[in-house]
């Protein structure tokens, strides 16, 4: 017989069998890999490139909205 009480908890406080921790252990390893921390402070960002884009887009977007042909977006 089991002894009570002695089942590990999830984040949300359920009980969680030997099965259970080891998938949840394997999950956070792969959420890790997936995951990768992001240094945004450390990389520089072509500003210029990134208004050229932004503009494109919004063209788009205005002549998707008007129903007008994208073909004259370069």
């Amino acid at each position: 017989m089991a002894a009570k009480g002695t089942a590990a908890k999830s984040a949300s406080g359920a009980s969680m069998s030997k099965y259970d921790m080891e998938v949840e252990k394997r999950l956070q390893a792969l959420e890790v890999e997936a995951h990768p921390k992001c240094h945004h402070d450390t990389e520089e960002v072509d500003t210029d490139r990134l208004s050229v884009l932004e503009a494109k887009v919004n063209k788009i977007i205005s002549h998707i909205s008007k129903k007008e042909n994208i073909d004259d977006i370069d």
